[in-house]
């Protein structure tokens, strides 16, 4: 079996959760503050890139980050494009980690418009798509944001989201579509609907051949995304926490049935630069530990 066959066997079949490691410009600095590194430690944008790689490495190179209980890690641009140990990252993670790698390629949201957030353009896609393969990421991932219960502007997140995913889908890779509603949303629950809706006719549009992956906000009620779940076009649907603190996104994922979590603030909540590597790596392994559970639930 190829690579990409038995990286989409283990995404298909095995346990575990994809973990999001792809802050970007806007969200690194918030991220580096998380982790006690303020912005008086670094200058400009190169420093603080490097600082932000230093922590995904220690993250990464962790004995508790592996193929074990984690199934993917989304990357950024500049990550997948960074080493880890003298290997390249994608490479590292697969052939030392067993874990999958993915690469976020959106390039942030539009302002606001009925309701929502749209990706911005993305000119240079397929440039980025083909330099992905080359790299060996499996997947990508892209977000787009509701923020109200606007038939029109989810519609739109919706038909943005599967236009660019087929777009990936032929370079070869396996789009994560991530059209989050914010948990602030004041008719959640609606917009919700609305959203899943629109993904069951945007699913049944693909062809018998096309498989995407679904990265949703935890909904208000129970198994609310089984139809997507069990849609025969997807291979996973996967949790973001949204702002959600680990304690409580666990608990909220494990009343999903079929989805699994891929968490990116709860992952990395209560790890620190200040830390040891013992204290460091045992954090890691208790958080790995509590969303691996709510993710099997």
């Amino acid at each position: 079996m190829s690579t990409f066959d038995d990286q989409l066997k283990k995404i298909q079949t095995a346990p575990g959760f994809i973990a999001a490691l792809d802050q970007s410009g806007g969200s690194t600095p918030k991220a580096l503050a998380q982790y006690g590194i303020g912005e008086d430690e670094w200058n400009g944008e190169d420093e603080m890139f490097a600082a932000v790689h230093a922590m995904r490495t220690r993250i990464v190179t962790s004995p508790s980050f592996n193929g074990n209980r984690i199934l993917g890690a989304i990357l950024f641009e500049g990550t997948m494009d960074r080493d880890v140990e003298g290997i390249p990252t994608a490479k590292y993670l697969w052939e030392k980690k067993h874990v999958v790698p993915f690469l976020k390629v959106d390039k942030g949201l539009a302002a606001e418009e009925n309701g929502v957030q749209l990706m911005k353009p993305m000119p240079e896609l397929d440039a980025t798509l083909e330099r992905a393969r080359a790299k060996g990421i499996f997947g990508t991932k892209m977000r787009s944001v509701v923020k109200h219960a606007n038939a029109a502007g989810i519609q739109a997140i919706v038909d943005q989201q599967f236009a660019v995913g087929r777009q990936i889908l032929g370079h070869g890779l396996v789009p994560i579509l991530e059209p989050e509603v914010d948990i602030h949303c004041p008719d959640k629950a609606e917009a919700e609907k609305l959203l899943r809706d629109a993904l069951m006719k945007g699913l049944d549009a693909l062809e018998a051949d096309q498989k995407v992956m679904l990265k949703l906000t935890i909904p208000d009620v129970d198994g609310f995304y089984t139809p997507c779940i069990e849609h025969p076009r997807v291979l996973k649907v996967v949790a973001l926490s949204g702002g959600y603190s680990r304690d409580d996104a666990n608990e909220r994922l494990a009343r999903q049935p079929g989805m699994v979590a891929s968490f990116s603030r709860a992952l990395v909540e209560g790890l620190s630069a200040q830390q040891s590597d013992d204290e460091f790596d045992g954090g890691l392994d208790a958080s790995v530990g509590s969303i691996f559970r709510a993710s099997m639930s």
